[in-house]
């Protein structure tokens, strides 16, 4: 059984006015029911992110003006989300919870365990961006390392835009590698340096894509001897996303997904999945792209 952690929070505590396209946790988790005939997946509610976990990523500062609500009108534009919910501080503890707690299963259990959301990689150590309030991929390796001694994470973000928040709080960090693959030309338009990025013009297709992503897990070690890999499996990169600039096919992110999968799963290292981007207008070829993920891990990880 793959679990996956989910909450009816991740729509409902963002508003319906909002730009980001909300309904995307509802409908894959909907789709998800009607395609998993083999009651592969289960499902698990998330509790809110206990502060001191939050402070292992980000400035006191920012914590607690975000908790508080008084976090400066600049700040709450450079995130999004906007107009925010009353529920936006409970929203974001139980998303980043979600990835935290997938963590947790994967490491204490062995296999794959992933959150129905997450991925936040704009966020930095001291502001959100880009829809990105707390960083659950950075806090999570920092839990990871703190309450596991795990010392050998790796972060690999295959989401179309950038991991800058994702770079830039571990930029110094010598034990969790920050791996991103984007566009070259998209959001967020100052880089920051991750361990390895690997830039795509607009435009590329599969075979160019793959046979990059192929070379890069081949590499040698010690980059790719692990103990924990968090996987931002973002699928903005298909060719019908408004926010992408990428032309990947559907049958391309699952290759894509493939790779990965069969990387973690033959050298036995524990995998966390988050849902990452996915901005098509319509937004169907996201949740089918989404659903496909988390079909895929419970099929590869079991």
């Amino acid at each position: 059984m793959f679990p996956l952690w989910y909450s009816k929070i991740y729509t409902d505590g963002i508003s319906p006015e909002a730009t980001f396209p909300r309904t995307r946790y509802r409908a894959v988790r909907a789709l998800l029911g009607s395609q998993d005939a083999g009651n592969s997946i289960v499902y698990h509610e998330p509790a809110a992110t206990p502060v001191k976990d939050l402070l292992l990523a980000h400035e006191t500062v920012y914590v607690e003006s975000f908790l508080s609500g008084s976090l400066d009108k600049g700040s709450v534009r450079r995130i999004g989300l906007r107009p925010w919910t009353e529920a936006i501080v409970e929203r974001t503890l139980v998303l980043t919870n979600g990835t935290i707690s997938a963590m947790r299963h994967a490491v204490e259990n062995g296999g794959f365990a992933g959150n129905l959301g997450g991925g936040t990689h704009h966020a930095y150590a001291a502001f959100g961006s880009g829809y990105c309030i707390f960083n659950d991929l950075a806090i999570s390796a920092l839990v990871a390392r703190r309450d596991y001694g795990i010392s050998r994470i790796l972060i690999l973000d295959l989401d179309v835009h950038q991991g800058d928040g994702t770079a830039q709080i571990l930029e110094n960090d010598p034990d969790i590698r920050t791996v991103s693959f984007h566009c070259g030309t998209n959001f967020p338009f100052r880089k920051m340096t991750s361990d390895i990025d690997v830039e795509f013009a607009p435009g590329t297709t599969d075979d160019e894509y793959l046979s990059t992503l192929e070379s890069f897990l081949q590499r040698d070690p010690p980059l790719f001897e692990p103990e924990l890999i968090l996987f931002q499996a973002g699928v903005d990169g298909l060719d019908t996303d408004k926010l992408g600039q990428l032309s990947l096919s559907h049958e391309g992110l699952r290759r894509r997904n493939e790779m990965v999968f069969s990387l973690a799963s033959g050298s036995g290292i524990p995998v966390v999945v988050t849902m990452g981007g996915g901005y098509s207008d319509p937004l169907t070829p996201s949740v089918e792209a989404h659903a496909d993920l988390f079909l895929q891990a419970a099929r590869d990880g079991a």
